[in-house]
């Protein structure tokens, strides 16, 4: 072995072996086990968020495979309608060709282009991480597969009433002219203003005073609407309202929707402008009048003077003109959540058309039964609320998009306006025996990418085709996702997979939470914060970061973030940490449900970890290489007892691993490896293997046991740390016999293959770990040689205690560094001594001879002298009132925890001052 661990020179190489050979394939053998990644956009690139999710399906994947379950991991990539268009369109734009220039067929041709050019940075990304995806199994919502499965469902649910063609508000993008989800909505806080306007009553020299953060909408008013139990204006409801500006006279109307206590308890109501006076005015038959264009500008359904501004610009003459007529009462400075596209960055209007809907009503009803009775369980449980409550109240699910990539919608329109839906024009024709001489325009839209998506489970293996895939792992076995797209993707997972196949999609959702910074912050392009993953695996150096970043399709800002971040963090540049260091860094923070703050430090920490188990191996392989490993073996309480701890930490890592606690896990292993593998049973070997008068049963028991508990351990780290484990695993199966081609083939070791230590072995060994624990602090107390041999006398009054260090007085003996261990039989049979108590021992260490006891006198004093000083001086702090009411809680909080530790350490200083003072 290399003398350091150099993460790079194994990563490529083992990868490149396991994705050659094939054995990240199904097995074929076994309980089938089944994931299917959440299929990240092509246009994407791998994000912290990523990182750690995919992390979380491969550990998964890794730990049943070895389990000997049939696994099965589905990649895949999402066509990402929006995104993909938006990046095609910028490399036409910077041409100077727009996408109308060269017509939809010509476009959609460039954009496969570009996705077979540039659409694969995820999934090698992917491959960087370690993520062990079956890739011979690939696929791309686009594929051919997948959109004959599109619109096979779009066809049957319009067959059976469940999809429908309507006009309804929608969430509509003015720059990129189409719809949008929620999902793509981001509502954020920003200032604006609260106008106040006086609406005239018609008849009367009276008015009523409505508040709006969106005057130009004031156009579209079709009624006013107070509070039925509103005693003010409960005598007003039937009369109407001489809208200003428009010529038209509008209903005062009373609806339990308006908050009589909020502002004047009068609201405009504008049904086609807002997805709430929609719903009223359906309830009141109210006119809708759209006055916006798809670029929201003022349309022709409002006054001469307004028509073709720009809403703000429309906004700013409607305030004007109604300043100029008196009726505004007031305007206020307001704190308003503004709806902005995420792709586009422009704000988002509800706007009335027509569009494609399914009746997500009817769907939900099994989808919701599936979860209520445990078909589909949620990790952590919690999130089953989140989802009842959003499947109870779901609203009809708008799929049109007005874009050109994507799913296009297979339905066609006759010049009357009729909808004729099926697979191609010519079945159409043919089912609905219409001529040539009857013209034909296929819908422009395209499909929503969650529909798609929604169909992912089942798609992805053969379906409408009952393929022997389908049939052996679907239902799959857990989803992986965020919390965020429980309702825009899992629960739509959920409703069409029980309506086309009859089952449930997984039997599992576990919901991880968000990744942000070290201070909890989400990691966003705004505030600087982003780090790459990839960066932190293979390092980066300041002067290339730039043109990192800048290569590919990155957006501009976004490589200016992750500058920003990777600046702030690493002034000098980021290290290699390697891909283990870092997905262990999410296992350890993957706690159920919560947020994650991803720190800096622990990553550092882990490749720490790696270094650890790199020089552990080598210390292994140096001792146990040439050494023949069969034949008879005698072992002794202390390998008795590695075996017993590796026994009870399988058993926590098993029960983490059925619970989905990867914290749990991880740490569990963390444990093991640091402190008892290595931090102990090493130790532990040392003075068998150097003792020549050692037998060689008694040798090849310590050589068997470091290389079997070594070799299981790598076995058990494996789904976590991949790379490293498969490489030291290479040089230490084969000591065992072991033939296999890769770790990955081999089986996960299980509670059953060792043996639970007895409570002797481990009262024995836990008491040798107190009492060489007891010497080292008595070595630093009384600044002794960690080097010099030093007597001990040792004193219990518990016989169990005696029989457990006298079990391994020579393993003491030799790590402890002592000269000799005798008994006490009473306190009074023991010199003076600086003593400490382990367990039910008493360890004595006699100074007399080891110490100068002036200049041993005269070091404590001054160490005395000093602590009465700072003890004095915060007291002192503490006592004032000027800091003890004034500062901060925290910084009063420290001072106190300060003057506790320094009145401790005073404590043992004056205790050994007494004892070195005795040997005089």
């Amino acid at each position: 072995m290399e003398k350091t661990f150099q993460p790079d020179a194994i990563e490529h190489k083992w990868y490149q072996e396991w994705e050659s050979q094939g054995y990240f394939a199904p097995s074929g053998e076994g309980t089938p086990y089944s994931i299917m990644i959440p299929p990240p956009n092509v246009t994407g690139s791998l994000h912290m968020g990523h990182g750690f999710q995919d992390t979380i399906m491969d550990a998964l994947i890794r730990y049943h495979r070895m389990q000997g379950c049939d696994t099965l991991w589905q990649p895949g990539t999402d066509h990402a309608g929006i995104a993909t268009q938006m990046v095609v369109e910028r490399q036409l734009e910077a041409q100077g060709i727009k996408r109308h220039d060269i017509g939809r067929d010509a476009f959609v041709d460039k954009v496969w282009e570009w996705k077979a050019q540039s659409g694969g940075t995820i999934t090698s990304q992917l491959r960087r991480l370690g993520a062990s995806l079956d890739w011979s199994r690939e696929r791309f919502t686009m594929d051919p597969g997948l959109s004959d499965a599109v619109q096979k469902v779009f066809i049957d649910l319009y067959n059976e009433g469940l999809i429908y063609r309507g006009q309804r508000l929608v969430n509509w993008d003015p720059k990129l002219h189409t719809a949008v989800s929620d999902l793509e909505v981001l509502n954020e806080e920003e200032q604006g203003s609260l106008w106040h306007f006086r609406y005239p009553i018609s008849g009367t020299n009276d008015f009523l005073v409505v508040a709006t953060t969106r005057p130009e909408t004031m156009l579209g008013d079709t009624a006013v609407a107070v509070n039925p139990n509103d005693e003010r204006y409960r005598h007003l409801v039937g009369q109407t309202i001489d809208l200003p500006l428009c010529d038209r006279s509008i209903p005062i109307i009373a609806d339990d929707y308006v908050d009589q206590e909020f502002g004047t308890g009068c609201v405009k109501i504008t049904p086609a402008h807002d997805f709430n006076d929609y719903e009223v005015g359906k309830r009141h038959n109210l006119p809708i009048i759209n006055v916006f264009t798809d670029n929201a500008a003022i349309n022709n359904s409002a006054p001469d003077c307004y028509q073709g501004l720009d809403r703000f610009d429309a906004r700013a003459r409607v305030v004007a003109d109604l300043e100029a007529l008196g009726l505004v009462e007031k305007i206020e400075p307001h704190t308003l959540k503004v709806p902005r596209g995420d792709r586009s960055g422009v704000v988002i209007e509800p706007y009335l058309t027509d569009q494609w809907y399914v009746d997500a009503k009817k769907l939900a009803i099994p989808a919701i039964a599936a979860v209520e009775n445990g078909d589909i369980e949620f990790v952590p449980k919690q999130w089953e609320n989140t989802y009842f409550a959003w499947m109870r109240d779901i609203q009809d699910w708008c799929i049109s998009r007005q874009l050109w990539w994507g799913h296009r919608i297979p339905a066609w329109y006759d010049q009357a306006g009729k909808v004729y839906v099926g697979d191609t024009e010519a079945a159409v024709r043919a089912q609905h025996q219409l001529g040539d001489s009857v013209v034909l325009r296929q819908d422009d839209d395209v499909l929503d990418t969650w529909f798609s998506s929604a169909l992912w489970t089942f798609s992805t293996l053969g379906w409408p085709s009952e393929t022997p895939e389908l049939q052996r792992y679907h239902p799959t076995s857990v989803l992986v996702t965020g919390f965020d797209i429980i309702f825009f993707w899992v629960a739509r997972m959920i409703m069409m997979t029980l309506h086309f196949k009859r089952e449930v999609p997984f039997k599992t959702v576990y919901v991880h939470g968000l990744v942000r910074d070290a201070e909890g912050q989400k990691m966003s392009k705004s505030k600087g914060n982003v780090l790459d993953p990839i960066d932190l695996i293979d390092g980066i150096d300041l002067e290339s970061l730039v043109s990192k970043r800048t290569a590919g399709m990155m957006q501009p800002q976004k490589a200016k973030a992750i500058e920003k971040a990777t600046r702030k963090h690493f002034p000098d540049g980021i290290p290699s940490y390697g891909t283990d260091a870092l997905r262990y860094t999410f296992y350890s923070l993957a706690s159920t449900g919560r947020d994650i703050r991803f720190d800096l430090g622990r990553i550092e920490g882990y490749r720490n970890f790696c270094n650890k188990i790199w020089n552990a191996s080598r210390y292994v392989m140096t001792q146990c290489e040439n050494v023949d490993l069969n034949g008879a073996r005698e072992l002794g309480d202390a390998e008795r007892w590695i075996q017993g701890r590796l026994h009870q930490t399988l058993k926590q890592v098993e029960n983490s691993m059925a619970h989905y606690r990867f914290d749990h896990a991880s740490q569990s292993l963390y444990e093991f490896f640091w402190n008892d593998y290595c931090d102990w049973f090493l130790e532990f070997s040392k003075p068998v293997l150097w003792d020549d008068n050692a037998s060689d049963e008694r040798k090849r028991g310590t050589h068997h046991t470091l290389v079997s508990v070594l070799e299981a351990a790598l076995r058990m780290l494996h789904p976590f740390m991949p790379f490293i484990t498969e490489e030291i695993w290479q040089r230490a199966a084969p000591l065992l016999g072991e033939h296999k081609a890769s770790i990955m083939l081999a089986s996960y070791p299980q509670i059953a293959d060792f043996d639970a230590a007895t409570p002797a072995v481990n009262e024995s060994i836990e008491c040798v770990q107190a009492l060489i624990g007891a010497t080292r602090t008595l070595r630093s107390d009384m600044n002794l040689s960690p080097g010099q041999a030093l007597p001990a006398v040792l004193f219990s009054e518990q016989p169990s205690a005696v029989q457990a260090a006298r079990a391994n007085e020579s393993l003491l003996i030799k790590l402890a560094k002592l000269d000799s261990i005798s008994w006490a039989e009473s306190k009074s049979d023991i010199p003076a001594s600086a003593s400490l108590i382990a367990g039910d021992i008493e360890l004595c260490i006699p100074l007399a001879g080891l110490i100068d006891v002036e200049q041993e006198v005269a070091r404590i004093s001054k160490r005395i002298e000093q602590l009465t000083k700072e003890i004095a001086r915060i007291d002192g702090k503490l006592t004032n009132p000027n800091f003890a009411d004034k500062a901060p809680a925290e910084v009063v909080a420290k001072e106190k925890d300060k003057l506790s530790a320094y009145q401790t350490e005073l404590g043992k200083m004056l205790e050994q001052l007494e004892s070195v003072k005795a040997l005089k």
